[in-house]
């Protein structure tokens, strides 16, 4: 397991004529009876000191599923068995991304949920397509993201170039190297490996638990599969109307609200950090911070990209600002650029990784259409550069590849569903990597969903991270089925309140782990 997986993120309103309904899955139960057959996987300890209950498998899906009987490739499965009497039968549990490695996330469910509602689950990680111990996993282009890279907001044409040249060559190198594979890297394809992961594991029907770019593939599994869900928790929702291209764009907004979020809270502890008392202020001395990275790069690895990589985390999980902030005021008042570059190395270096970037850019790509014209591309983020700078052009960049990619584009599938039971949908108010109204949206197209808000939080991830209130509602859904109705306000079902922001590190320097670190560990970013 990478010590980062990645994510995926969210928001805005796709083109009219691109949501077409998901066709029929050609090799969808093929030579299943109706009642389900027994567990096909062989089991084997692959437990570590943190997750010493974990087993693992293997299972074989088809590269093509419109071909059953051709080439095949595998997943990785991870498994925490259930130990009550009472099965609940498997639930699957997916970080996101696309490209996020799913094993590891087995044992922290397992282990993060009341032990009472774990025991009745068989918890089952996965891999994806493409993804970590799966075969094939992809590396289109090894090295690609190494520091230090051009500047992410160009200052003219050579600047622009420079970026373009990185974009092209990767989109080069993924189809020169996997060009009878990315075809088949796409939501849709994951979404049908996962029934396959169904009838190997001898089940009837499924429960579902993802984050992120994960409420994505299960309610597009939900939409194929609608008879063979049993429950579905969808935790940081993706605005399924949305992608992908808009909702990069409009993330840009959210992301730059954040990274303000987190300038107020430097300028509240002052007294700490001596960067100023007015967020305006600390946040002009960032954008000082970075033109000078501009000018002289940090140990020769932390460039303005590489800086907006390491604060953008921030913007995932406010657990990490203390340890964003001392960086920053030791670069600024003690022109100390060391805890800058270990920042960099811990919140930003490995990012998704190669193979995590790989997948990222294979499936979504793949998934709608992108502009093909950077004309597009250069007019519509400069629009919101000039509103949001924060992030804007880095995450033009880093989807730059699909303005250039080798295969064409699908259309992306209308998850509208009536046909589900009830689905519980949990959602910060202030999350910037899917914003709110995905939860909202994605509410409205399951008929029978019940949508959780945590009122005034800006994390993304949120249940299992230490806030009672949103972990009871989880643990009560996958216990009993139920969802609350009505109680909230608006198009709340539920609302609970957030956790506070977390507060400067001690003097010893020593954080303590906390559960959101832990599954952030796992989550990592860009979603």
């Amino acid at each position: 397991m990478k010590k980062r997986a990645g994510v995926l993120f969210a928001v805005g309103a796709t083109a009219a004529g691109l949501v077409t309904a998901v066709p029929p899955a050609v090799s969808a139960d093929a030579g299943a009876t109706s009642a389900a057959a027994g567990s096909t996987l062989t089991w084997t300890g692959c437990g570590t000191k943190k997750y010493p209950k974990l087993q693992c498998s293997s299972v074989e899906v088809p590269l093509n599923h419109a071909d059953p009987r051709g080439r095949k490739i595998t997943l990785a499965l991870s498994r925490v068995r259930h130990t009550a009497k009472k099965f609940q039968g498997p639930l699957l549990v997916n970080p996101g991304g696309p490209g996020g490695s799913g094993l590891s996330l087995a044992g922290f469910v397992a282990g993060a949920l009341p032990k009472k509602v774990a025991a009745q689950y068989d918890v089952i990680g996965f891999d994806p397509r493409g993804v970590g111990a799966s075969t094939p996993a992809l590396d289109c282009r090894p090295g690609h993201s190494s520091p230090v890279r051009p500047d992410s907001v160009p200052r003219g044409e050579q600047d622009e170039r420079a970026n373009l040249r990185r974009a092209q060559a990767f989109a080069k190198a993924c189809g020169d190297k996997y060009g009878d594979v990315l075809p088949h890297i796409n939501t849709v394809s994951a979404a049908r490996d996962l029934d396959v992961v169904r009838r190997a594991l001898g089940a009837r029907q499924i429960s579902y638990f993802g984050y992120s770019y994960g409420t994505y593939l299960g309610a597009v599994y939900a939409k194929l599969h609608p008879q063979r869900v049993r429950r579905l928790a969808l935790d940081s929702v993706v605005d399924p109307t949305g992608t992908w291209y808009h909702n990069n764009i409009a993330q840009n907004y959210a992301f730059d609200a954040r990274h303000k979020a987190f300038a107020a809270w430097v300028a509240k502890y002052d007294a700490t950090y001596g960067l100023g008392s007015d967020p305006a202020e600390v946040e002009a001395k960032w954008y000082g911070m970075r033109e000078a990275l501009r000018k002289r790069p940090a140990d020769k690895k932390v460039g303005p990209a590489e800086l907006e990589d390491t604060y953008l985390s921030g913007g995932y999980f406010n657990g990490y600002w203390p340890h964003l902030a001392e960086a920053f005021a030791a670069y600024v008042n003690e022109k100390d650029a060391l805890p800058l570059v270990g920042a960099y190395k811990n919140f930003g270096a490995t990012g998704v990784g190669d193979n995590g970037y790989s997948i990222y850019t294979s499936v979504l790509c793949r998934d709608a259409s992108w502009p093909r014209d950077w004309g597009t591309w250069r007019e519509d983020n400069w629009d919101v550069h000039e509103k949001a700078p924060f992030s804007t052009w880095n995450n033009a960049w880093y989807n730059a590849p699909c303005a250039f990619w080798p295969t064409r584009s699908l259309n992306p599938p209308d998850v509208t569903n009536d046909k589900l039971p009830p689905v519980l949908l949990l959602q910060a108010t202030e999350d910037a990597a899917t914003p709110y109204g995905g939860g909202v949206t994605l509410h409205r197209m399951l008929s029978r969903s019940a949508l959780v808000v945590e009122e005034g939080g800006g994390n993304h991830g949120i249940a299992l991270t230490g806030n009672a209130c949103l972990n009871r509602h989880l643990a009560d859904y996958l216990a009993t089925g139920k969802v609350p109705r009505g109680s909230g306000s608006g198009d709340a079902d539920a609302v609970c309140d957030a956790l506070p922001d977390p507060k400067p590190l001690p003097p010893e320097r020593a954080a303590i782990p906390t559960e959101g670190s832990t599954l952030h560990g796992l989550l990592g970013f860009r979603a």
